[in-house]
């Protein structure tokens, strides 16, 4: 899916800015900013932790050069659901929170003023992904008098319209898709590589001409043969982008369309229980991470996606998680051009009939796989995902599912399929995994056999072995070489481990949890098992900063694990991992 730009023959109108908003059954209106999310928009309680429909609504102009063109109505993301009218006439609907979405308007357009309402919900149920208790509490009546939504996640369930809306104007025949790979060849200590690209058109236009250019603007290769001597191999945390520019000529020899993509050559491989990139051992440094900055919640916020970057290379990190949700097509593009390694993940998080965090106190248990209805959400997803960042340099591996119950009968059955579409859309063959939870350890998990690289979230020393770090060091161990024993060319990285950590507080004895300190003690305990193992590969902290979750005892004001605070401030464990990290190279 092609990123929205104005180029020679496309345009773009902003659609961005103040919004009216209501809620469902409520004759107010209200004023809100989008992208963001609505709920820290408002201050009362009732508000912002609302659950159902609510209504967005602007006007905006349509000229009369447009009416020649082909008109399209793009969204970055809407959470969860979204259903668009267009001068109260219903256009479509698309349902999942975190992929982009767009609809030809054309015909549904008046010239001058016309109205755009979006119909978005924020139910997350048993069907959708990320996956959610829903329930509706009713009267004697039997009327709805409340909605609810339990989470079946750590994270707040920010909704709104999260990322940018434009309108992009078209031509009537126009380009629809790119997809970009490469085969690289070694020669003379040089490197050489063939470059195909596959375009989609819209409509009845067949003349594509490619030109390749370098970040100079120079031409490196044209027409029909597409190879590139003596390639800048885009390098994690040193990038080269090379432009595939695109056009569309009709029969009379005019240019109709045009469009830029931006693409880096780079191979990827997993062997021998090595991640090779570009055929060296690369090691993962780096974080699991949110979407989540005060005031825009989950919203798009491109000032605190820079922060991030700047953070992440202050500190030596090379690589980040798109936890758990992919993340905005803006961030992929800035990891793009400053080098940073991504694994890409889905929202599969919550699929977890028997939930963790549960402390209602019943011991019933049900089978995950039996209960849930996620398979077409999960399907939709994984193709949504692919078709956007299929030629992101940045991307690196797939993540099928955060934390599943990958231990219960079902399981592999349920992924086995997954693992497969996502292998057969990805035309550059990255490796797949999922990020596996302590309630599945080694020998009881039924689905890592389907990955090319074992991905652990593990909390020895916290959520097991609190403080005692010695018995958490060889626990972990032991589990460790067990999942090498039992997979031993599959190569092992963590993906989350991580102690929550009160800002400013702090203890004589380092064995006290929540301090600071404890903090630092507990992530040399965890790297002196990661530096003993030759089959270790990465490193990604859980969680890059603090971030709002939902209420619970185990939650002040929402996950502490952040190496950063909230708002992008160092814990004191940052400047442990910024010299640890500063120390251990990308390839090794």
């Amino acid at each position: 899916m092609l990123y929205p730009l104005s180029t020679l023959s496309r345009e773009i109108i902003e659609l961005n800015g103040i919004w009216d908003f209501s809620f469902e059954n409520d004759l107010t209106k209200y004023r809100i900013s989008v992208p963001g999310s609505f709920n820290d928009q408002f201050s009362e309680f009732e508000k912002k932790h609302y659950v159902g429909n609510m209504t967005y609504s602007r006007n905006f102009i349509v000229s009369k050069y447009m009416l020649d063109k082909s008109i399209y109505l793009r969204f970055g993301s809407v959470s969860h659901n979204a259903r668009v009218y267009i001068n109260n006439i219903f256009v479509g609907e698309h349902k999942g929170g975190f992929t982009p979405f767009e609809f030809e308007i054309t015909e549904f357009v008046n010239l001058g003023e016309n109205k755009l309402d979006v119909l978005v919900s924020n139910i997350l149920d048993y069907s959708s992904l990320p996956v959610g208790n829903y329930e509706e509490i009713k009267d004697e009546n039997g009327n709805v008098v409340k909605k609810v939504v339990d989470e079946n996640f750590d994270f707040f369930n920010y909704a709104g319209i999260h990322r940018p809306v434009k309108l992009w104007i078209k031509p009537k025949n126009h380009i629809g898709d790119i997809t970009i790979t490469y085969d690289v060849f070694n020669k003379d200590e040089k490197v050489d590589a063939n470059i195909d690209i596959k375009v989609d058109v819209i409509g009845d236009l067949k003349d594509i001409r490619i030109t390749i250019l370098d970040e100079e603007d120079n031409i490196v290769a044209r027409g029909n043969d597409l190879n590139i001597s003596n390639v800048i191999l885009w390098q994690p945390l040193i990038s080269y982008l090379y432009k595939a520019k695109v056009e569309l000529f009709n029969e009379s020899g005019k240019m109709e369309d045009v469009y830029i993509e931006e693409f880096g050559i780079r191979t990827v491989e997993v062997k021998d229980n090595k991640f090779l990139i570009n055929g060296k051992p690369f090691y993962f440094k780096g974080f699991g991470k949110h979407e989540d900055t005060y005031l825009h919640g989950r919203g798009l916020d491109e000032v605190s996606n820079v922060v991030d970057i700047s953070r992440m290379k202050w500190i030596g990190a090379n690589s980040f998680r798109t936890s758990h949700y992919p993340y905005s097509e803006e961030m992929m593009r800035l990891a793009d051009r400053e080098g940073f390694v991504v694994i890409d993940e889905t929202t599969a998080v919550g699929l977890m009939e028997n939930f963790g965090f549960n402390l209602t106190g019943s011991k019933e248990k049900k089978n995950t796989w039996k209960t849930l209805d996620t398979r077409k959400a999960h399907e939709q997803v994984i193709k949504e995902l692919i078709k956007r960042d299929k030629n992101h340099a940045c991307v690196v591996m797939w993540s099928i599912a955060n934390e599943p119950a990958s231990s219960e009968i079902g399981a592999y059955e349920y992924f086995e399929p997954l693992f497969k579409l996502a292998r057969d859309l990805d035309n550059q063959n990255r490796p797949c995994t999922f990020a596996n939870i302590m309630l599945a350890p080694a020998g009881k998990c039924l689905v890592s056999s389907l990955c090319d690289v074992i991905c652990l979230n593990r909390y020895y020393g916290w959520y097991v072995d609190l403080s005692d770090l010695e018995t958490a060091e060889e626990n972990m161990r032991k589990e460790l070489e067990y999942w090498h024993k039992l997979f031993p060319d599959k190569p092992i990285m963590f993906t989350e481990y991580g102690a929550d950590t009160i800002s400013g507080m702090h203890d004589i004895d380092i064995r006290t949890p929540f301090t600071e300190e404890f903090q630092v003690e507990y992530y040399k305990m965890n790297e002196r098992v990661f530096d003993s193992l030759d089959y270790f590969i990465g490193e990604q902290t859980w969680n890059f900063s603090d971030f709002q979750t939902k209420f619970g005892i185990f939650r002040v004001k929402g996950n502490k694990k952040g190496v950063f605070t909230r708002d992008r401030m160092p814990k004191l464990v940052a400047h442990h991992l910024r010299k640890r990290w500063n120390n251990i190279p990308e390839f090794n």
